[in-house]
């Protein structure tokens, strides 16, 4: 089991813009991995993935064209670039192994998350 610790969380204005940071204990080579969200009363929600190579990634349409999810294989660490952000973006957002066969669809090894604030 890899554990996965989110940083980079905090407080921004709408407009504003943040860098999450996952880093991993062990390697992520060969993973697909994921960002995850969960905004006050209500479930937990995919909102990107890459794969193991970095090469290709997918987006929720609700963070599409605002967030972008990269990787740093050597430095066992996943980022998620969080900009023009909304009050409704407000949420903990977690990291974790992307499993399924499908992308945004299983994980695993979630971590404990980092708390995203966007108010004026």
């Amino acid at each position: 089991e890899v554990h996965l610790v989110e940083s980079g969380g905090g407080l921004a204005q709408p407009g504003g813009s943040l860098r999450l940071s996952c880093a991993a204990s062990g390697s992520l080579n060969g993973y697909s991995m994921a960002w995850l969200r969960q905004a006050p009363g209500k479930e937990l929600e995919w909102i990107s993935s890459i794969n193991a190579r970095g090469i290709t990634t997918f987006y929720s349409d609700s963070v599409k064209g605002r967030f972008t999810i990269s990787r740093d294989n050597a430095k066992n660490t996943v980022y998620l670039q969080l900009n023009n952000l909304r009050i409704e973006d407000t949420a903990i957002y977690y990291c974790a192994k992307d499993v399924g066969a499908r992308f945004g669809q299983q994980f695993a090894d979630q971590g404990q998350g980092t708390q995203v604030t966007v108010s004026s």
